[in-house]
């Protein structure tokens, strides 16, 4: 606890003396299109087991105003980006080894002149916005296939004067199937599509029933995403995923790539102390399209522990966080998933060594209950005979003999 807190005093005071590029409106515009995206990619992750549970929350915390600053016509406004989020996931056994869910994601974010969690201040230069991702899934383990629906809802609180018009409220359908390994998704608009996923989970990971080790653990898990911000039927923009395990499912390369620009668009090296995932370390690399059409290499990196994020120029906080740069970003949060009693990290291909020991204990405490008291060592249970002697009382004036006499002899030689 006490390194925690001096970790986190460090955060604080790394962000007061880094001061962060500017935010552009035109990044906090598309903010939606973005939150809506990684809310289906994190339901995809989580149906990679369609069973079980998941629990995540955060929000991102920025002690000084001049950390993400807005840029307008107008000039440079000081103020907060800010971001929370929530998930939850549960699912039941409603006949043998077929299970059925329900899921929900919850996110707010924007950019207000104020740091608040619940009442902002809504200027000029201010835009709110709130997406609640819900439906539900069937899964039957047996054959290993999962189907999930449901509806994405979009609204605007409040757009300032600085931004594009946007409609308040927006109603989005959405679909996830599986089979195995490999699973789609797609979203839509009314009739129009703007999202279709395929992807391609190869990597074999315990938490799963696959492998803890071998060469099926090496296999990549690569997805291919396609977009349509529009209402005609082409495709907008295509990119392909592709997450490495190089070593002992603890180290990972992931790259990204737009082939609608026929270029490289991100890649990170992640390192992960325990394949649970509970604590991370990552270095990225993200290419940057600037606005007057150039474009240069953002390079950063990221310290995930199991209550709190830090991250400096991190491409995924970079996207997610409305192109935030040049300054130290901490996001508080919590996130865990369960399997079949497993206990993991979003994403992480074995348990948490503490689940574990939890398991070894059970199976040792079980195994002592059923052990017969006169069982050796080895187990095997033991054969107890008693030999010894009778004595019968016997009438004197009948036999003539003694009282207490040997009558007769059981066992003996």
């Amino acid at each position: 606890m006490r390194l925690l807190s001096k970790i986190l005093l460090l955060g604080v005071a790394l962000s007061g003396f880094v001061f962060a590029d500017a935010i552009n409106p035109s990044d906090l515009s598309k903010g939606g299109a973005v939150a809506r995206d990684q809310q289906l990619s994190e339901i995809r992750d989580i149906m990679r087991g369609g069973r079980g549970g998941y629990l995540d929350i955060g929000f991102h915390y920025l002690p000084f105003r001049t950390q993400t600053p807005l840029q307008s016509e107008y000039g440079k406004h000081d103020g907060y980006a800010f971001r929370h989020h929530a998930a939850v996931f549960g699912s039941g056994e409603v006949a043998p080894e077929k299970h059925l869910g329900m899921l929900l994601w919850l996110e707010r974010s924007g950019w207000d002149g104020e740091d608040f969690f619940f009442v902002p201040q809504y200027n000029d230069f201010s835009i709110q916005r709130s997406i609640a991702t819900w439906g539900f899934s069937f899964t039957d383990s047996k054959t290993d296939w999962t189907l999930a629906l449901g509806m994405q809802h979009q609204n605007v609180e409040h757009v300032g004067k600085v931004y594009p018009h946007e409609n308040d409220s927006l109603l989005y359908s959405w679909a996830h199937l599986r089979f195995g390994k490999a699973s789609a998704q797609a979203n839509f608009y009314k009739t129009d599509w703007r999202l279709f996923r395929f992807s391609l989970d190869l990597e074999s990971r315990a938490v799963y029933g696959g492998r803890s080790s071998g060469l099926l653990t090496y296999l990549p898990n690569v997805s291919l995403a396609m977009y349509n911000a529009d209402d005609e039927s082409d495709v907008d923009s295509m990119r392909v995923t592709w997450e490495q395990n190089l070593y002992g499912q603890q180290l990972y390369a992931e790259v990204s790539y737009d082939l609608s620009d026929a270029g490289f668009h991100s890649a990170a090296l992640k390192f992960y102390p325990d394949p649970s995932r509970m604590i991370g370390f990552e270095a990225t690399c993200l290419r940057r399209h600037l606005y007057s059409g150039s474009e240069d290499f953002l390079w950063g990196g990221a310290i995930d522990l199991l209550f709190v994020r830090f991250a400096y120029n991190a491409a995924y906080d970079y996207e997610h966080l409305f192109g935030t740069k040049g300054t130290f970003v901490a996001e508080i949060k919590f996130n865990l998933a369960t399997v079949d009693g497993l206990l993991f990290n979003r994403g992480g291909a074995r348990s948490a060594p503490l689940e574990t020991n939890v398991i070894k204990m059970d199976q040792s405490s079980k195994h002592s209950e059923i052990t017969p008291l006169n069982a050796d060592k080895s187990g095997a249970t033991k054969t107890i005979e008693a030999k010894g002697i009778r004595y019968e009382k016997s009438n004197s004036a009948s036999n003539g003999g003694a009282v207490g006499s040997p009558a007769s002899t059981e066992g003996g030689k």
